[in-house]
């Protein structure tokens, strides 16, 4: 099958060597999917659902990233008003409105087909990120075929979909897949514009890749606000240095491209403002974005190189090779195909890097770049043949080891059970890892990169699918709100005081009253089908407060869990105003 575009050489390309896959049914996959497009996308939305489903609708709400967005969301729902971002009475004004509008919708069009109790179905938030991890993998194939064949664009397409990083935002009901989604856009559209340029192709460009691209950037700046204009400036610049000229970026059609943009954001901007005034702005851009610059928000500091170090696991099982790669991508920097994808991949690097604030996910966008170099130096057997760096094959070995084992042990001394069901996906991971390390060499590297793969979906498996979802202590909130739910009381308010987990808002109400110990007692003073949700840290001054002003309360259940977030063990006591059933 012809490629999109002539191949860029990513490295002096070896004699040909036959590519030997006897007995391989994962190959014999790959070589029917890539007979047609329509195929091959079919298989990547396959795969995606296979990789992210597991867990997806039963691990409850993660604090606090998640279950912030997805109660702010839930307000948005409750009050009608989708301008406005809060979170109880406080304002969240440190992403735009973009993802809590997909989630919203969502919710919204749930509610719409009779589900029950959908603004507290946290699987349902989390169905944009789902849309946008499998939209990202996708877009990773489309992008890739710029540079490389169609086998070579699937290739990169299933590294990104089997990536650990990818895995978790897929499950989680934030902003970063849909993120991933929209960067991946904008760069496969400018991978176009630009290698056609080098190509000295002078025909008419079509429209569509400036709609692409303009349309993502507007979808982009709703999401995370100026973020995605820093990746698309960073890879212009870098390219116009190496180039000498940025003469290619007019066949985006930026003249139409800005004012398609400014017609898409401008309306929530415009409403926002006339809302909050200036305070959007003061807090997304000079409290989150800017201070994450200089300082360490929320103790995520850390010193640069953490991203380089946590590469080798998020990015697993595709980091496994790109040690290998790394030689044939240097040698071939000065070629267009490369050149482009260094661009989208170095300068950003080096400031997220730079930045004192690090989270795992800041780096994401950037991981299709990595997974198209990959794959240009694996279809062309350039991959390095040191053996030193050929040894790191057995990290394909190594990490579904250590983390299916570590996980089965961590459910067991918490659970106090041996997590049986687990076992058999563990063993898959394992035994596709092995093979992955075990018949590893330049030329059967895809076969091997295929192994690891299902390596990946095993181990997906058995941590989402079923170590998770049973760690039930992880996870008080829910057994809160259950104890609240099986109340005869209607309408049942409560105050929390120690334990104040955003997930514990989400599952109990939007009237939750977060509070301390002597609060919690005047909480319930106030009238009958009260609740206080008291940590035992803060039952002392509860029990000195409801004895000063004479309240008559009763005890009901006890939940013992672990707060993950703070580092802790929790008992939250559920006491009851006096006759409360």
């Amino acid at each position: 099958m012809a490629e999109t575009y002539p191949r860029p050489r990513f490295g002096a390309p070896r004699e040909p060597v036959e590519q030997k896959n006897p007995g391989s049914g994962l190959a014999r996959v790959i070589d029917f999917a890539v007979g047609s497009h329509t195929r091959t996308v079919a298989l990547l939305i396959l795969v995606g659902l296979l990789f992210f489903l597991p867990g997806f609708f039963n691990i409850p709400p993660v604090d606090r990233d998640e279950a912030r967005f997805a109660q702010a969301t839930k307000q948005m729902v409750e009050s009608g008003d989708f301008v406005d971002i809060r979170f109880q009475d406080e304002v969240r004004y440190k992403k735009p409105v973009g993802i809590y509008w997909a989630q919203a919708a969502v919710v919204e069009g749930a509610s719409a087909l009779g589900l029950p109790r959908a603004q507290v179905r946290i699987w349902l938030y989390r169905i944009p990120s789902l849309i946008g991890a499998i939209g990202a993998v996708l877009l990773t194939y489309w992008t890739a075929l710029a540079f490389v064949t169609r086998r070579g664009a699937l290739l990169a397409a299933l590294i990104m979909c089997s990536s650990i990083l990818l895995g978790v935002e897929a499950r989680l009901a934030k902003t970063d897949a849909m993120l991933l989604l929209t960067t991946t856009a904008v760069m496969g559209a400018m991978a176009r514009a630009y290698l056609s340029w080098q190509r000295g192709d002078d025909s008419p460009q079509p429209w569509r890749w400036a709609a692409i691209f303009w349309t993502a950037i507007a979808w982009g700046i709703l999401l995370k606000g100026p973020l995605i204009l820093m990746f698309v400036a960073l890879t212009v610049i870098a390219l116009a240095i190496m180039d000498r000229s940025a003469a290619w970026l007019w066949r985006l059609r930026p003249v139409w491209g800005l004012m398609w943009t400014l017609v898409l954001v401008l309306p929530w901007f415009v409403a926002i403002v006339l809302k909050a005034g200036d305070t959007f702005f003061a807090d997304s851009l000079g409290g989150d974005m800017l201070s994450k610059v200089a300082s360490a928000k929320e103790s995520h500091g850390a010193p640069p190189g953490l991203y380089f170090l946590l590469f080798w696991l998020t990015f697993w099982p595709g980091a496994t090779l790109a040690g290998m790669a790394a030689p044939a991508v240097w040698r071939a920097r000065r070629e267009p195909g490369a050149q482009f994808l260094l661009a989208w991949l170095v300068p950003a690097w080096i400031v997220f890097e730079l930045v004192i604030t690090k989270l795992p996910h800041y780096v994401l966008p950037l991981y299709p770049a990595i997974a198209i170099l990959i794959v240009g130096a694996l279809e062309r057997n350039v991959l390095s043949r040191s053996a030193w760096i050929v040894r790191g094959s057995a990290w394909w070995f190594a990490v579904p080891l250590i983390i299916t084992v570590a996980c089965i042990i961590g459910a067991i001394v918490l659970l106090r059970q041996p997590e049986f069901l687990a076992w058999p996906f563990a063993a898959g991971a394992l035994i596709f890892g092995l093979f992955a390390w075990w018949m590893f060499d330049d030329y059967r590297a895809e076969r091997s990169l295929l192994n690891a793969v299902g390596a990946s979906w095993f181990m997906a498996a058995c941590i989402y699918g079923v170590v998770v979802p049973s760690l039930a202590p992880l996870f008080p909130s829910v057994q809160i709100a259950r104890a609240l739910r099986n109340v005869e009381c209607v309408g049942p308010a409560a105050a929390a005081a120690g334990f104040q987990e955003p997930s514990l808002v989400f599952m109990v109400g939007t009237s939750t009253v977060l509070t301390n110990g002597s609060g919690a007692a005047d909480f319930l003073l106030q009238g009958s089908c009260r609740f206080a949700l008291v940590e035992w840290r803060e039952e002392r001054a509860f029990a000195q407060r409801a004895e000063a002003i004479g309240l008559r309360y009763n005890a009901g259940a006890r939940i013992d869990g672990y707060n993950f977030s703070q580092g802790r063990a929790i008992s939250v006591a559920v006491f009851r105003s006096e006759g409360t059933e």
